[in-house]
């Protein structure tokens, strides 16, 4: 380090080898891991149907709605309506409450949908494979046409971070496990920031979309959040019916 109060690292050195100096990797790019990368990824591309959420699905209404908090693991549950439109329970980017779905990436089942506020967006669509606990593909949208875009793009990836607005689609894979990358770090950090700034543009006001949305399946943290089996209310530990 240049010193122990700034932590400006100058060079970086693993077994007596500097693998990095002065902001620079040093790790030769044709280094690989021999192998295929450990992934379970077994679900079906998506279709708008599988997000839909008809009026009879839930007919008591207002119903909890999550509440995105900037820079928190933390969640709010709060009682809202939704926008109705056709039959059917809508995201409703005027009042921001837009639908966010889990879908269990690991075996075929029906795809987890509630709604979350404070996310911002205005087009578009943001899914993530980085979902803690379990790691399913976790999304929010404006629309289902474009939660479909963004889940079936990190599907087809088997894992990643993705982000869809008007003609542009957008992904980051993550082949091992769903979670990392094999590519360059700082590569993959250029992508990242791409991704991150899309998803801004898109109208998202959190310094963070994905490290938030990444959250939103931790049932261990208050005070709701959505499973693969449905909302979880984390005061009372319990799927809620």
């Amino acid at each position: 380090m240049r010193d122990l109060e700034q932590f400006d690292v100058l060079e970086t050195i693993i077994d007596g080898v500097t693998v990095a100096e002065s902001g620079v990797s040093r790790i030769r790019a044709d280094r690989s891991l021999s192998g295929p990368p450990i992934n379970r990824f077994s679900c079906r591309q998506m279709a708008e149907v599988d997000f839909a959420m008809p009026v009879s699905e839930l007919e008591k209404y207002p119903f909890p709605v999550i509440e995105a908090l900037d820079g928190q693991l933390i969640t709010g549950k709060i009682d809202l309506q939704p926008m109705k439109k056709e039959g059917h329970w809508v995201s409703d980017t005027v009042r921001d409450i837009l639908k966010i779905v889990v879908v269990n990436r690991y075996e075929e089942a029906p795809v987890a949908k509630a709604f979350i506020s404070n996310f911002g967006l205005k087009s578009g669509a943001l899914a993530s494979s980085v979902a803690h606990d379990s790691h399913n593909i976790v999304a929010v949208g404006v629309d289902d046409e474009s939660l479909v875009r963004a889940v079936n793009l990190v599907i087809s990836e088997r894992g990643g971070v993705s982000c869809v607005r008007d003609a542009e689609d957008m992904v980051l894979p993550l082949p091992v496990a769903g979670l990392m990358s094999l590519e360059d770090g700082y590569e993959v950090a250029d992508k990242y920031t791409k991704i991150d700034k899309a998803a801004k543009e898109a109208g998202s006001n959190l310094s963070a979309p994905f490290m938030t949305l990444s959250f939103m399946a931790l049932l261990v943290i208050p005070h709701l959040k959505l499973s693969d089996l449905g909302l979880f209310d984390g005061d009372r530990f319990e799927v809620m019916s």
